[in-house]
């Protein structure tokens, strides 16, 4: 009896083994949900923050008036910040692909913290002795450089580890245009809600009792409260779901595309996704020894993984920079975003040029913070809208390894019919933007029509807004997301060495039209500049500039071994 019920018995416990099993996978799958989620509302939160350097027009004209900074000096704050803002990212990149964003966003909150500080208390304390002007208790010009290259490190370290946790969360899934739009363009729009509460809220009473320009020091130490707390709350937030198993399948893409033959730490590897199962454990009975062998098995198991993680990290660094099309898109890069970074950095002082310093504040139509905003919410909508078409409109990508095999055009799928539009198309419109823009800034259609400086604010910023929300996506179509920070930081390097280039430029030209200008008639007048040709020249060629950065795209779409001709479907 005992006997034939012994079957049932089996089948019963079989069945309420996979009721459970199945209860435990659906359980842990909405927790990685939840946790997903959870780190991409962290995500756009710190980056609604982290773009507070965005917001450097808001104030860079009163280093000028306030502390008698000249526009070489100005510049020289702006363009430090740019560099720690750019150069430094294949390092975080590097770290935050390794070690995860919870850390870096740690950093983040200390530099951010230490940086605003010192450029509040710098700020406060007064100039020291520029342009024959000496305060008593004046910091020298250095403290605010090096107040500012601190928060450069902070802006990085924070916007990297939010766009980097977006990207590997979603990365794989159909909308991953508009994963990453999100938090690029919630990064533009910190910049417009920051600069507005220092114009609404954080701003000096003049003697009449009207409101003046931003209080500098109060807006610096509440940029530094604000910017520690959300890094701090990225600390604890900011997760990677799954992140093995992304190495799994780009090692199995690198296999299958035969890119692996050659490697000998390949050929060595007994990878085996299986560690830790033992036969034999089904009632569940399992001894000391059997136990102790299952620990070490796991803590093998975790070993190789890291190991494979760390293999496979490098591997892809090294076929990144390999690849000739990667710095095609790179030099594009160059030649489009300077223009657009110094445009930004200098708004202030550009909208200073269309009238005279003689001008009565209340007849200039129009304000730096207006501007600011402008450009925040066209770089914002212009980061959703061109992430969202290139979702709906690109083609379907493949597996970036399939894609970059010799024989990738062999192995490619039927092409679907529906009609699609390449991402790069999407790129060389937002240069178009740019060129307009500065087309129309350097025609002098704007001087003295300060109302109409909201077409150019406009083109600008849609422009520079699509442009960093297009350059990443396309990196993680072409060479995947599984080292994306590492990939992107070493593209992202290069604004900052166009930054710096169009800064001088813009500074030195600045700086000849303010000693030619018939307005200047004393030392404290000699830094300011007024009339057209304070810019002009400068915005010409930044339109010539951007130019030859979109041929650049064009060559490493459809040039010798181009995506095009490579079968990439980009």
């Amino acid at each position: 009896m005992a006997s034939a019920q012994t079957p049932l018995l089996a089948n019963d416990s079989a069945s309420i083994i996979s009721t459970l099993s199945t209860t435990s996978s659906v359980s842990q799958r909405k927790r990685r949900d939840i946790t997903r989620y959870v780190a991409f509302s962290s995500a756009i939160l710190s980056c609604l923050c982290a773009g507070s350097i965005t917001a450097f027009s808001l104030y860079g004209h009163l280093f000028q008036e306030r502390l008698h900074y000249t526009q070489l000096q100005v510049n020289t704050v702006s363009i430090a910040a740019e560099l720690a803002l750019y150069l430094p990212v294949p390092l975080f990149g590097y770290l935050c692909d390794r070690v995860g964003p919870a850390p870096l966003s740690f950093i983040s909150a200390i530099l951010f913290g230490l940086g605003y500080f010192l450029a509040a208390f710098t700020y406060q304390s007064g100039a020291k002795d520029i342009q024959g002007y000496t305060i008593e208790r004046g910091w020298p010009l250095w403290v605010m450089v090096l107040a500012f290259v601190i928060i450069g490190f902070g802006t990085t370290c924070m916007y990297l580890s939010a766009v980097t946790t977006c990207a590997k969360n979603f990365g794989k899934g159909k909308y991953r245009g508009l994963a990453l739009a999100c938090p690029i363009a919630a990064f533009g729009l910190s910049g417009m809600w920051q600069s507005q509460l220092g114009e609404k809220v954080l701003y000096e009473r003049r003697p009449d009792r009207k409101r003046g320009d931003v209080d500098v020091f109060k807006f610096f130490l509440f940029l530094a409260f604000a910017l520690m707390a959300v890094g701090f709350l990225g600390t604890v937030l900011l997760k990677i779901v799954d992140e093995d198993e992304l190495i799994d399948e780009a090692i199995e893409e690198l296999a299958r595309s035969g890119l692996l033959e050659e490697d000998d730490f390949y050929r060595r590897g007994s990878w085996d996704r299986h560690y830790g199962t033992l036969d034999g454990a089904v009632d569940g009975s399992v001894d000391d020894d059997v136990a102790e062998a299952q620990r070490l098995e796991d803590l093998k198991a975790q070993g190789e993984e890291a190991r494979k993680k760390t293999w496979l990290l490098n591997e892809e660094t090294r076929r990144f920079l390999q690849d000739h099309t990667m710095w095609w898109l790179a030099g594009g890069f160059f030649f489009v975003s300077g223009p657009g970074e110094a445009f930004i950095t200098n708004l202030g002082t550009i909208i200073g040029t269309l009238y005279p310093q003689t001008a009565d504040p209340s007849v200039i139509p129009t304000t730096a913070a207006t501007h600011v905003s402008i450009v925040a919410i066209t770089s914002t909508v212009a980061r959703i809208l061109f992430g969202t078409l290139t979702d709906l409109l690109a083609p379907p990508s493949l597996g970036h390894h399939y894609q970059s095999a010799s024989n990738s055009l062999a192995s490619l799928p039927p092409q679907s019919p529906k009609t699609s539009v390449s991402r790069i198309s999407f790129l060389l419109l937002s240069a178009f933007f740019l060129f307009l823009g500065q087309v129309l800034l350097a025609s002098g259609l704007i001087q003295n029509h300060a109302e109409r400086f909201w077409i150019v604010s406009t083109l600008i910023g849609s422009g520079y807004g699509a442009l960093f929300s297009l350059t990443p996506l396309i990196i993680t179509v072409i060479w995947g997301v599984e080292n994306f920070g590492t990939n992107w930081g070493i593209v992202a390097m290069v604004p900052a060495a166009g930054a710096t280039v169009w800064g001088i430029v813009y500074s030195t030209i600045y700086q000849w039209g303010a000693q030619k200008s018939p307005m200047s008639q004393d030392a404290v007048d000699d830094v300011l500049c007024y009339g057209k040709q304070c810019y002009a020249p400068t915005f010409w060629a930044m339109a010539i500039s951007v130019a030859v950065g979109s041929s650049l795209w064009i060559w490493a779409w459809k040039g010798t071994s181009g995506w095009s001709k490579r079968g990439i479907a980009v």
